[in-house]
Order: C-alpha cells, then structure tokens, then sequence
C-alpha cells in the first residue's frame, strides 16, 4: 500500500468526480470545438477539467509536480529529474466527447520512477470510475461502492473467442493485421482510455494499440491494469511501458494483455514486420 496515497485517496477520487461533473455541465449544453497546433480538437471542457484537476493537486501535494495534456510543455531536461509527478489527462477522448457517444475519460496518475502506481479513470457519462494502486488492487464504481476487479485468464483458442478491443476513432492497417493472424476472436470498439479498463475488468483479453497515443492517455489505466493482475507492455520488446524516459511524451506502439500467450505474440510479431515493409 502506497503511503503517500493513503491519506489522500479519498479527496483524489472526490475531485476527480468534481472534474467530470465540469465536463457534464459543457457536454449537456452548446459544445464549442477549437483546434491545437497538432490538429486534434480542444474543448472548454478540457480546459475546465484541467483548472479543477491541477488545482486540487496542488492543494494537496503542492511539492509534486503536475504534468497535463493541457498544461506548457515542460522540457525533458526537467521533468527527467522528476522521481514522482502526477501526470492526467483532464478529457481522454475528446472526440468521443464531441460525438456525445459518453466514451470520455478524467485520467490521473501517480508516477514513480517512471512507473504508473495509482490511477484514476473516471468516464462521467457512464458513472463509472476505475481506481487501480500498486500493493492494493484496482477497483471499480458504477454504483455506490467500490468492487475489486481482475484480469481473467485467456480461454484456450479453441473452446472460446478471445475478445480484442479496437479504438473507436483511430484504426490502424497494423491493427488489422494483428486481428487476421489470431484465432477466433470476437472484437470490441471502444474510446478513450476505457479500453484498457475492459482487460482489467476481465470484460476483454488484449488491446493492442498500434496507432500514436501520449503518456497521459494511457498512464492512469494502465495502473488500474497493471493493479488488476494484468500488463501494459511495449509492443516490440514486450517489457512493461514506462513514462518519462524520453524527450518526446509519446508512447511506443503497445499491448494491454490479462495473460502472454504465444499465439498473440506471434501475431503482434506479424504485424509490426508488415508495418516495417
């Protein structure tokens, strides 16, 4: 159990509900899309998720840094130097939040020494929040209590589908060819970082994401994965995904698995060889 958490868990999870609620009062009203440099879309939903985040995190831990999609970019030169920071993202999913389809997620993350140990992964339209804490288990919320959550053991190909999430707006031609060279299996379409909570819900067995995603995105929930029994894993090394090694805040191409098999490895061998030719 993380003592620096627990003192403080309750009153994370309190403000990171207030955040979603911020966003529900933008979602249920006139929704007005601004776009960043990069291209993808920004809302005031974001920015007003951001405020309410950092602010708490500050009150809180005012000595640990706070990295946000939303926030000035902080050169590598510092943040190298950071052992623990909290990195969110105040609206993963901000497309699934434009389209109104509920797919949306407040993110924060504890990080030390690169690794994600606490994550917050709340969808406020679903009314559901994901915790995950290294030495504690993850969690998950869609009523009035928390319930622990584990990853479930791969069927065997042959008896059952496994079950492969996809993103709902970013395919890729390396997904497809990860999906061709397994066996029976059935798909899910998702948004936001709640493809990863259905691994670590047992709901789904393996996501792979060959398509560009940053650190923010994908930190919170691979806590509540990695809590759950499960693994977020860098695709071409299969050793675990790590935040902050690097000037750049994007992630290499990866896999959320409940458990290895070698059929899904042969697979994802596969396909980043064709991405290669």
């Amino acid at each position: 159990m993380n003592s620096f958490i627990e003192p403080i868990r309750q009153r994370l999870i309190d403000g990171t509900l207030n955040a979603g609620k911020a966003i529900l009062e933008i979602y249920n009203s006139e929704i007005q899309v601004e776009t960043k440099d990069d291209d993808s879309p920004l809302t005031q939903a974001d920015l007003k998720s951001h405020q309410s985040l950092v602010a708490m995190l500050e009150e809180l831990t005012p000595d640990v840094p706070v990295l946000s999609e939303e926030s000035s970019a902080v050169p590598f030169s510092e943040r190298c130097q950071w052992d623990r920071y909290w990195l969110i993202d105040p609206l993963d999913g901000t497309k699934e939040f434009i389209k109104r389809n509920g797919e949306f997620t407040v993110n924060v993350a504890l990080i030390e020494n690169g690794v994600p140990v606490f994550g917050i992964v709340h969808a406020p339209v679903l009314s559901t929040t994901w915790l995950g804490e290294h030495g504690r288990g993850a969690f998950k919320n869609s009523g009035d209590s928390f319930e622990k959550i584990k990853v479930r053991a791969l069927p065997a190909p042959d008896q059952s589908p496994w079950k492969v999430v996809g993103s709902r707006s970013h395919g890729s031609t390396e997904f497809e060819a990860f999906c061709e060279r397994l066996p029976a299996h059935e798909r899910v379409s998702m948004g936001s970082s709640l493809k990863l909570c259905l691994v670590a819900e047992g709901a789904a067995d393996l996501y792979p994401r060959l398509a560009p995603t940053s650190e923010w995105d994908t930190a919170a929930a691979q806590a509540v994965v990695t809590a759950a029994g499960g693994e977020v894993l860098d695709a071409t090394t299969l050793q675990p995904l790590l935040c902050n090694q690097q000037d750049s805040v994007l992630n290499p191409f990866f896999i959320v698995c409940g458990q290895r098999h070698e059929r899904w490895t042969e697979a994802l061998e596969d396909a980043l060889a064709t991405s290669r030719a």
